[in-house]
């Protein structure tokens, strides 16, 4: 029987929808505009946790690192603010993380396109009967 959801998994739930309002309306700076919370990994003794953040317009966590520095500076400002909301005992450390999953799965998505596309033109460029002709052999 499959295990059930953990407490891990619970906690890293709620730290992502908690963080992702808090980034939204408590963090004022412009570099953390348009960042979404894609997942959070929080270790087995919940004293520390990864964030892991898209930003619109940005693929590639060089390009992030500016954000990534913001965010994890304002950590402490964000861990206090979920200690104030959270029932757990501690709040785990936050190490904040861009998600290059996402650039990643938008690049394979165009790779497959390329070759679906490719793959089209192949065969609208064959002749129509090159099917029925083919078990004449």
């Amino acid at each position: 029987m499959a295990r059930e959801y953990s407490r891990t998994q619970r906690v890293g739930d709620f730290l992502q929808q908690e963080l992702a309002l808090l980034i939204q309306r408590e963090l004022r700076d412009p570099r953390v505009a348009m960042v979404s919370v894609t997942a959070v990994e929080v270790s087995r003794d919940l004293s520390q946790a990864k964030v892991f953040f898209t930003q619109l317009g940005v693929d590639d966590a060089e390009a992030s690192k500016a954000t990534a520095d913001v965010l994890n500076k304002a950590a402490g400002f964000l861990r206090s603010q979920l200690a104030r909301s959270a029932t757990m005992r501690t709040v785990p450390r936050l190490h904040f993380t861009f998600d290059e999953s996402v650039g990643r799965g938008r690049d394979m998505e165009a790779l497959l396109r390329d070759v679906k596309e490719a793959d089209q033109r192949l065969h609208s460029d064959e002749p129509d009967n090159a099917y029925d002709n083919a078990g004449d052999h």
